[in-house]
């Protein structure tokens, strides 16, 4: 089973850009499909974004289309959140997530992933 760690999290302004990073190792990676969640204080956890095993296949929730982009690196076990024009309501902890998926309309549900990290806070301050 492939395993996951997280990085890039922080405090930023409202309107600003973060870049979470996700590692993944013990695994063949560029077959597992990628997945962000986030889950903010006393909030169920929820979709953000996922990507297929190629960056042809991405997928967003509504709530941050066109202000994020997923994308991964297979030569390097990564994959990328890009996270633009930051809100308030974006903050959360956010987690990587992988799993090996056949049908990308099952893409959004959590329980669709076998492996998770550890999961990386960004705040978004107004």
């Amino acid at each position: 089973q492939v395993q996951l760690v997280e990085s890039g999290g922080g405090l930023v302004q409202a309107g600003g850009s973060l870049r979470l990073s996700c590692a993944a190792s013990r695994g063949a990676f560029s077959t597992y499909v990628a997945g962000w969640f986030r889950q903010a204080p006393g909030k169920e956890r929820e979709y953000v974004a996922a990507c297929g095993w190629s960056n042809s296949s991405t997928y967003y929730a509504d709530s941050v289309k066109g202000r994020f982009n997923i994308s991964r690196d297979n030569a390097a076990n990564r994959v990328y959140l890009q996270m633009n024009t930051l809100k308030p309501e974006d903050t959360a902890v956010y987690y990587c997530a992988a799993g090996q998926i056949y049908y990308s309309g099952n893409y959004y549900r959590d329980r669709s992933y076998g492996a998770w990290g550890q999961g990386t806070q960004v705040t978004v301050s107004s």
